[in-house]
């Protein structure tokens, strides 16, 4: 009897075992779980071929752009131009438009730097070809002296402005003088119609703009402002006669 419970007993405890062996769920109470460890072979997924480059554009690369292009603005006030006068020999002056007014500190500097200088904006005047006065203004004796002939320009000489591609041709109607000590005729210089300040403009003008330091010298007057201009300037008035030719 007690070997058939012996028996028994045996029999239950290696069923038992049998059961605990082959469930990988249960975990026996107190004992720490470790997941069992893949020894299987990670598979590797295939990834999507990379999208191939777009191949080079058979279209020839733009060409650099032009001077004339590179300064070709929807305002023609900011365009910059090149000034040339026959009569006295000058060829190419480049003029730089600025917004200020003539003969300010940035009108001088770019003076200084042997260009001529325009300015525009509520105190300066309109581009090249528009209606009212196109101001440019240069130096007579110093960075060059681009403008050292301007007072032998007589009436009815030619003045050729290109701005944009486009040729301007003003004819010179006559001479004014300017005052850096009066405010009238600073306005009259710098006036939408030469010389009549709140006068209404109805055709394109030009005032070309030099130092009178000789003539100022000449007569004894050697005043001069913080900028080192004299008291005088020599301004040639001209209008527009034609205007559209376009430079190759």
């Amino acid at each position: 009897m007690s070997r058939s419970r012996a028996l028994s007993g045996a029999l239950t405890g290696a069923v038992v075992a049998l059961l605990l062996g082959c469930s990988s769920e249960t975990v026996p109470t107190g004992t720490s779980a470790k997941p069992p460890r893949d020894t299987s072979t990670t598979a590797q997924v295939p990834t999507a071929p990379a999208t191939p480059a777009p191949p080079p554009s058979s279209a020839s690369p733009a060409p650099p752009k032009t001077e004339t292009e590179t300064e070709t603005d929807t305002d023609t006030r900011t365009r910059t131009a090149r000034l040339a006068i026959p009569a006295i020999g000058l060829k190419d002056l480049r003029v730089v438009p600025y917004e200020g007014t003539t003969d300010d500190w940035p009108g001088t500097r770019i003076q200084n730097g042997g260009a001529g200088a325009s300015p525009y904006g509520s105190t300066g005047g309109v581009g090249p070809g528009e209606v009212g006065n196109y101001l440019v203004t240069a130096h007579r004796l110093s960075a060059g002296g681009p403008l050292r002939d301007l007072p032998a320009l007589d009436k009815g000489d030619s003045v050729v402005v290109t701005s944009g591609g486009t040729v301007y041709e003003y004819e010179i109607t006559g001479t004014r003088e300017t005052s850096f000590r009066s405010e009238r005729s600073l306005a009259e210089q710098r006036a939408a119609v030469p010389g009549f300040p709140g006068r209404s403009p109805t055709q394109a003008m030009i005032t070309i703009s030099t130092c009178a330091t000789p003539e100022d010298n000449a007569a004894g007057n050697f005043w001069r402002d913080d900028r080192g201009n004299p008291e005088h300037r020599i301004d040639k008035i001209g209008v527009l006669t034609e205007a559209g030719g376009r430079t190759p």
